[in-house]
């Protein structure tokens, strides 16, 4: 696995699983996030349950990401399907994203581009990963 695919994956994955501590900490009400920090509507129940229904794919994706990276480190060829599954859903988790805040019409930058980095980002390890192994370097 390349450093870039590396650090690209590992970063993510990482922050995401703070994000969804951080989420279920100020739903438990053990923390206060920010106002001016969430995204628009936050405390409407519907905005709420979308938000939620992210949950499972999120945490697929970091795990499966975290995996695949844990696996290229002890030289598991695994590794390589673990990544692609990883990266195929953060586009995924991304992309509904960006589906849902532009149907709404809301481009706030805080939230629609790092979404749309969800969405875009993966893509330039998506193909080399699909190559043989023989084809040259891995991604």
């Amino acid at each position: 696995m390349s450093q870039p695919l590396r650090f690209a994956i590992s970063t993510t994955d990482i922050l995401f699983l703070l994000y969804w501590t951080m989420a279920a900490l100020d739903a438990a009400g053990v923390v206060a996030i920010p106002a001016d920090w969430l995204y628009a509507n936050a405390h409407d129940p519907r905005v709420v349950a979308w938000n939620w229904s992210f949950f499972p794919l999120d945490i697929a994706f970091s795990i499966t990401g975290l995996y695949a990276v844990r696996l290229a480190g002890r030289s598991d060829a695994r590794w390589r399907p673990m990544a692609l599954v990883s990266l195929v859903l953060t586009m995924v988790a991304g992309g509904m994203a960006v589906a849902y805040w532009t149907l709404l019409g809301e481009f706030d930058p805080a939230w629609y581009l790092p979404n749309l980095a969800l969405l875009l980002w993966p893509l330039a390890f998506i193909g080399p990963l699909l190559r043989p192994t023989a084809a040259g370097p891995s991604p």
